[in-house]
């Protein structure tokens, strides 16, 4: 969407609409579930974690990512002077729900990890890597979302969001062990890699290599593991109004059907990108209207 002078906040709400349903491959099943206000302030906020992100998945050179995060900081403190219209639309969101401006600075530092060769020591290193580049985004929608009950505990309320933000960020994960390699990134903590066997590498082929199927044996435990955090996380969900609710199991849920998919044969994953088809997906936000989890 071309632009001249500073849009109208109406024209950037659009302007992210657009990125969110081109984008959003699978959060978008959820967002268009939500009521207009509310589906145009997340799609401003989605719009503007994207950006965070295709900072650390393109094809700049390393100081150049460096200096667009840095950018990024600076803007997240002056949003009102901006008239690029991802923050102009951010900014009128912020003006209008308790936008936790803090949850993107932690999404930078989440994807300055990313920017040089990745290995995870342990689990609790993992975690905090998630909590950064994807608690941090579930925190961002519960300021959207917002709880029902006036007297609800927040920070509660903020952990439960952080924990389905983990959980979706293992599936993650797991789906792109082959991408993350190729792109020296190794995720899944090296101590449990060591205690399950597995040295990662590819075959002949260019697939994950798993001669002795250990692989397969530790992304299952790892997806067991998935399945926890997503138990933790969707004690949210009794807190949400009926729309924010449907809106919150259809982004989960299209995750968690591909944890169970990977979980029920781990090879999927050996030589591609598993995703859902956009059938699957629409059927798993119908079942989310119906208030059942996928």
């Amino acid at each position: 969407m071309t632009m001249t002078g500073s849009p109208t906040v109406l024209d950037a709400y659009v302007a992210c609409a657009e990125i969110t349903r081109t984008e959003a491959r699978n959060f978008y099943y959820g967002i268009r579930l939500l009521p207009p206000q509310k589906r145009n302030a997340l799609c401003a906020l989605y719009a503007l974690a994207r950006r965070i992100d295709d900072i650390g998945d393109g094809d700049l050179p390393l100081e150049e990512k460096r200096t667009a995060l840095h950018r990024i900081r600076k803007n997240l403190g002056r949003l009102d002077d901006l008239h690029e219209p991802v923050y102009v639309a951010v900014a009128d969101a912020v003006r209008r729900f308790p936008v936790p401006i803090g949850a993107f600075e932690e999404l930078v530092d989440g994807v300055e990890t990313d920017l040089s060769q990745v290995r995870i020591a342990d689990f609790d290193e993992l975690v905090v890597y998630c909590r950064r580049v994807a608690g941090s985004v579930g925190r961002l929608c519960l300021s959207i979302f917002g709880p029902t009950e006036a007297d609800a505990d927040l920070d509660t309320l903020s952990l439960y969001a952080d924990q389905l933000g983990i959980a979706l960020q293992q599936t993650n994960i797991l789906r792109d062990i082959r991408e993350d390699l190729g792109n020296d990134r190794i995720y899944l903590p090296a101590d449990e890699l060591e205690r399950f066997g597995v040295r990662l590498t590819f075959d002949e082929r260019g697939n994950l290599d798993d001669p002795q199927g250990r692989l397969a044996a530790y992304i299952r435990f790892a997806a067991g593991r998935a399945q926890d955090w997503y138990s933790l996380g969707w004690r949210l969900l009794p807190y949400l109004d009926w729309r924010s609710g449907a809106s919150c199991r259809a982004m989960s849920g299209i995750y968690h059907h591909l944890l169970r998919r990977i979980a029920a044969n781990p090879v999927l994953v050996y030589d591609r990108r598993l995703s859902l088809s956009a059938g699957e997906k629409a059927q798993v936000a119908l079942a989310s209207l119906a208030g059942a989890r996928s």
